[in-house]
């Protein structure tokens, strides 16, 4: 044979060479998959060999509404807790937003939190506070006055994180890498920094902080003028009284006018006197009790005084 001719696999060592006249055998057919239909008997013996999936009895579907029943009065309950415990000045710390939500967010946070501890739906005790609390919330940041009122705290609050973070990046190589990097320079890697948990946090721990001072200079103030208005209420009452006794006094000395024209008159029809015909000087002191001096009788001290002795000084 050549050397093109095909090799062929050596034949096993117990096999014996094909006769001339003989042929080859065939090579095993291999199964084929039967295509017909299995009968009802063999569909009913598969089906009860297969994983049967057995429903939640009425019992277990019972346990496991009640479980997420559970977690939901959980959810309200700490949601009720959240908002009774939010701090007080900032409606957008009650309502749960950001400082930058719109009209729009604000109205769908409402609906969310109001259907969330309704005290129809909730079982606190407290939720109908709850309610009014984010009622009050919601109005307030929907009044346009109060709102604005409100930002002019936030935006001061903004301006100090601001100042801070660029004293704390001035010398920053990573903030002056990303600003080379960002189209729109260093304002686009501060609007990009704004966006973050990390600056809104200390945004909102500053407008605290600036709320509860301005809360506490409207309290003093309030009572400073309350005082004032106090007092002057006390004085302007002790006027009235004093004004008041003085016409009183002048209505008597007018109504006991004619008694006392009656009563000189009296006294002049009697000689002016009373007994010796003379009035006497008060008798006068020579010792005060008070004092330890003797009082010296009227014109005494308009002596003059002794006359020294003469004859020489005495060494």
């Amino acid at each position: 044979m050549g050397a093109d001719a095909e090799q062929l696999p050596p034949l096993p060592a117990d096999s014996q060479p094909p006769l001339p006249d003989e042929r080859p055998p065939l090579p095993a057919e291999q199964p084929v998959a039967s295509t017909s239909q299995p009968s009802n008997g063999e569909a009913a013996a598969a089906a009860e060999a297969a994983p049967v999936s057995e429903k939640p009895s009425a019992e277990e579907a019972a346990l496991l509404k009640e479980f997420f029943s559970e977690m939901k009065d959980v959810d309200r309950d700490n949601e009720v807790s959240r908002i009774l415990y939010a701090f007080k000045l900032n409606p957008y710390e009650q309502l749960n937003l950001r400082f930058t939500a719109t009209p729009e967010e604000i109205r769908k946070q409402y609906r969310k939190l109001s259907l969330m501890v309704h005290p129809d739906k909730c079982k606190h005790e407290r939720a109908s506070e709850a309610f009014e609390v984010l009622g009050q919330a919601q109005k307030q940041l929907l009044d346009e006055e109060k709102r604005e009122y409100l930002w002019k705290v936030l935006e001061m609050a903004r301006d100090d994180v601001r100042q801070q973070r660029d004293k704390e990046t001035k010398n920053d190589t990573t903030i002056e890498l990303a600003a080379l990097l960002h189209e729109k320079g260093k304002e686009g890697v501060r609007e990009q920094y704004e966006t973050t948990d990390e600056f809104h946090e200390k945004w909102r721990m500053k407008a605290r902080d600036m709320l509860a001072k301005s809360e506490w200079r409207r309290r003093k103030l309030t009572k400073r003028l309350k005082d004032e208005t106090e007092r002057s209420k006390e004085e302007l009452k002790e006027h009235r009284e004093t004004a008041k006794r003085q016409r009183e006094h002048e209505k008597q000395w007018e109504s006991s006018r004619d008694s006392r024209v009656g009563t000189w008159r009296d006294y002049m029809k009697k000689g002016g006197t009373k007994g010796g015909g003379h009035i006497k000087p008060p008798k006068q002191k020579t010792h005060d009790e008070e004092r330890t001096y003797v009082q010296r009788p009227v014109g005494e001290q308009h002596r003059p005084p002794p006359p020294k002795p003469a004859g020489p000084k005495k060494h």
